[in-house]
């Protein structure tokens, strides 16, 4: 039996609507994507090593704010004090919408990602912008990874988009947070 789209081509060109099959002759190839996350130890070795600048010390923070929040690039830009939450237990949690995907996202602050907030509450650019974080460019901060990750000895592929996939296995699932729990935080 053809695939659905097989037999709706077939059928546009019995109709006279196709001269001919357009996808005759293409082969589809998939390719796996390596999806890099860090271990504990990889995270503390990250998270404890000091650097010899400023900006990789900063680029560090964030990557490590992200390791704890799940929070993409985009949408640690754009994070704002407003969007910091203080439940009724007293917990501190973000309160935001996904830029992606436009879907809310509530995520419990754990003590690091406070740690960091607190560390720049006066930094000037999070003070002019009314920002919680004075983040880089996205690749700047890719940059400035690769050369963190040189420094620590870490031999992964070393994106921002690493320390979400991080949060979501290391951080959540691998400590017994449901799935369903993890996919909500990450604004799925």
């Amino acid at each position: 039996m053809l695939p659905q789209y097989r037999h709706e081509i077939h059928q546009r060109i019995k109709n006279g609507w196709l001269q001919l099959d357009p996808f005759f002759g293409y082969k589809l190839v998939k390719k796996e994507v390596i999806r890099e996350i860090l271990s504990e130890e990889e995270i503390a070795a990250v998270y404890s090593k000091v650097f010899p600048t400023e900006r990789l010390n900063l680029v560090r923070d964030i990557f490590i704010f992200s390791c704890y929040t799940g929070l993409a690039y985009a949408d640690i830009e754009k994070l704002k004090a407003s969007e910091i939450i203080i439940r009724i237990d007293g917990d501190k949690w973000v309160s935001t919408t996904r830029q992606k995907t436009d879907t809310a996202s509530r995520i419990p602050l754990l003590p690091i990602a406070l740690e960091i907030l607190e560390k720049y509450k006066n930094h000037p650019k999070c003070l002019n912008q009314d920002l919680l974080l004075p983040i880089l460019s996205n690749q700047n901060m890719n940059g400035y990874l690769k050369e963190i990750a040189d420094l620590v000895g870490i031999e992964k592929k070393f994106t921002f988009h690493c320390a979400r996939h991080t949060f979501a296995t290391t951080v959540t699932l691998t400590n017994g947070v449901p799935i369903e729990s993890v996919s909500k935080m990450l604004g799925h």
